[in-house]
């Protein structure tokens, strides 16, 4: 590729970068002689309250003596038990996406001629626009997936004939769409790169309408479209356990703000894919499968516990892996003795390493579950308890899925994008007013200064 001298960061550059700092630091001092929550959470780690939602709770507290205390977490869709609704399906043998897709959008378990009916339409939706992989996502291919994603999700704004109309029907049907395309959008334009920039061959493989969300996403990405059912199972309990999570994380919260504009759908979701791109929100999974690579190669016996305790109190020291003093995986926002997406996730990892002969991989996994919590806690003042996050065996199942690491913010899109369809819906019923929360200005007024009186 050509050098582009627009993108370089000249010393002019960098020099005005120094000024606008200077101007831009706020003493943090300050936000908390205003009571300001940065963050929109206080102190305890306890979100701000700003809105309502019927759509899912997120739990970790209980009440004993009139107390709060932690607790087990627990994730909840329109009222019903995520560890209950997986179970379910698994239990019967069924794929869940399209299922709990039609409970978020619909506040209702679907019967089987529902969900018959329902999987159908998404199956119908499963379609590009004539020449759009040829003309939107073979074209100027980006190494960012999440790029890719977001910019495919714009143009096909062009493609709509009814594409700036809020209605409830219309948007309903963008939603599903867009729901149905995440994984063509996300695989192609992979596939796109790949091609164009390593060399490799090019497979563009149809979807199958007879084929659930899971089963196309590896029927499409795969050179020869194979996979086995426990992968496909997998996969599927990952993307149900990903779908959602309460209307306060980042890109969902974007959602309700982009939203309440009245913009458009494509803009909505295209913003709310600019969120979880973030590190700090869709893309921990990678982090956690670089950071046991490097464990792998750092740790001379992965059933030592004093070897793997002693890395992870160098990861913490900022000595080792990316010395950001992190150990990725481990610690959420709101769960503290528990995430439940993770304890339901392990139950399933363990069948999925023992059929790809990667029983000891898991046994370094469930070490380091056992050991972070306690490393942190001795090294680390906390206000509340530590445990492992959905992220942590996330990132296993999609290795042990050989899946690129392009595609594990993506693959995590194209399962919150239900969840996002469903607080847009939401916010749109319910009609509210724009969202515009307040910042109080601390810059002092100041005089006019002529120019040529100024430094």
């Amino acid at each position: 590729m050509d050098h582009n001298v627009y993108s370089e960061v000249t010393p002019d550059i960098v020099r005005l970068s120094s000024l606008a700092q200077n101007a831009d630091v706020i003493d943090t001092e300050l936000f908390t002689r205003y009571n300001v929550k940065r963050g929109l959470r206080d102190l305890n780690g306890k979100g701000v309250l700003a809105g309502l939602t019927n759509i899912s709770d997120v739990r970790a507290k209980e009440i004993i003596n009139g107390e709060e205390v932690p607790a087990h977490g627990q994730l909840f869709y329109r009222g019903y038990n995520v560890k209950d609704l997986v179970s379910g399906f698994t239990s019967d043998n069924r794929f869940g996406f399209e299922e709990i897709t039609y409970l978020l959008l619909f506040s209702k378990l679907p019967n089987a001629e529902e969900l018959a009916s329902f999987r159908k339409l998404l199956a119908f939706y499963r379609t590009l626009p004539t020449s759009f992989v040829r003309d939107i996502i073979m074209k100027a291919p980006s190494k960012d997936m999440m790029n890719t994603l977001s910019r495919s999700v714009l143009t096909l704004y062009s493609y709509d004939d009814r594409a700036d109309d809020v209605s409830l029907p219309n948007v309903l049907r963008q939603c599903l769409q867009l729901i149905s395309l995440f994984p063509l959008l996300s695989i192609y334009g992979y596939q796109a790169y790949c091609h164009y920039h390593d060399g490799k061959s090019l497979f563009i493989h149809q979807p199958d309408p007879g084929l659930s969300a899971a089963e196309n996403i590896l029927h499409i990405l795969r050179p020869d479209s194979s996979y086995t059912p426990l992968e496909a199972r997998l996969l599927d309990i990952a993307l149900v356990l990903h779908m959602e999570h309460g209307g306060g994380n980042n890109s969902t919260f974007t959602t309700h703000v982009v939203t309440s504009s009245l913009t458009d759908t494509y803009s909505v979701i295209a913003a709310a894919i600019g969120s979880l791109k973030g590190p700090r929100h869709g893309g921990a999974n990678i982090k956690v499968v670089q950071m046991f690579e490097d464990m792998k190669q750092s740790v001379s016996d992965w059933t030592d516990e004093d070897e793997v305790a002693d890395y992870l109190r160098s990861l913490l020291h900022k000595e080792a892996f990316d010395h950001a003093g992190l150990i990725y995986g481990v610690g959420h926002a709101i769960y503290s003795k528990s995430d439940p997406r993770a304890v339901i996730l392990k139950s399933f990892v363990e069948k999925l390493s023992e059929e790809k002969g990667l029983q000891k991989e898991f046994a370094l996994y469930s070490m380091v579950e056992r050991l972070a919590p306690e490393v942190i806690a001795r090294e680390r003042k906390m206000y509340k308890g530590v445990s492992i996050n959905v992220d942590f065996y996330s990132g296993f199942v999609y290795n042990m899925l050989s899946l690129p690491l392009e595609l594990y913010t993506p693959i995590f899109a194209m399962a919150r994008i239900s969840g996002w369809s469903a607080h847009r819906m939401e916010e749109l019923a319910n009609n509210g007013k724009i969202i515009r929360p307040a910042y109080k200005p601390i810059c002092e007024d100041k005089d006019y200064i002529p120019i040529e009186e100024r430094s």
